[in-house]
């Protein structure tokens, strides 16, 4: 059975109305993010269950997720922030910045922060490669980018979320 089809079988039919019937497979993206929607990612049996509705491979929808930086095949923190280290960026130092990032919140590449606030991810092309070192920032429903980047302001930027997240859950310092 189909659990993301019965789950949510009338927005699907909503966003499939949208495309030609033989064209249907056009809708991947729109459903990969009514997937990510649920759990802040998209797990391996959903992308079946959208390959089905759509009848294509599960090969097909899973290049989708592995190509755009928006969809997640993991969980991770309540935000991801993610670096750009494609040749240009890194030729502006987006290498030596993701390290010193990590080595001062204390995580790897890929790994979530203790709290569970960030996770620091690698990525490739953000459009952005004059601007390098740069990230996005993505959480809480919105994607922001930090352009022209140091440690010590993505530090602030870190200390500011942690500082709003403990505001909100009533812990504030």
């Amino acid at each position: 059975m189909n659990e993301f089809l019965v789950q949510h079988t009338d927005v699907i039919q909503k966003i499939l109305s949208a495309y030609p019937p033989d064209q249907k497979r056009s809708a991947v993206t729109p459903l990969l993010y009514l997937a990510q929607r649920e759990n802040g990612y998209i797990q391996k049996k959903t992308i079946d269950e959208i390959a089905g509705i759509l009848g294509i491979t599960p090969t097909e929808v899973a290049s989708v997720v592995g190509f755009y930086s928006l969809y997640h095949e993991k969980p991770a923190g309540k935000f991801r922030l993610q670096v750009c280290t494609d040749l240009p960026c890194a030729l502006r130092g987006a290498d030596q910045f993701l390290m010193d990032l990590c080595e001062n919140i204390g995580i790897k590449v890929g790994e979530t922060t203790p709290d569970g606030l960030i996770t620091v991810e690698e990525v490739k092309c953000l459009a952005g490669c004059h601007h390098a070192p740069l990230f996005q920032l993505q959480g809480e429903g919105d994607i922001t980018y930090h352009e022209d980047q140091t440690v010590d302001a993505a530090l602030a930027l870190i200390a500011e979320l942690k500082k709003k997240a403990l505001e909100r859950e009533g812990k504030a310092e």
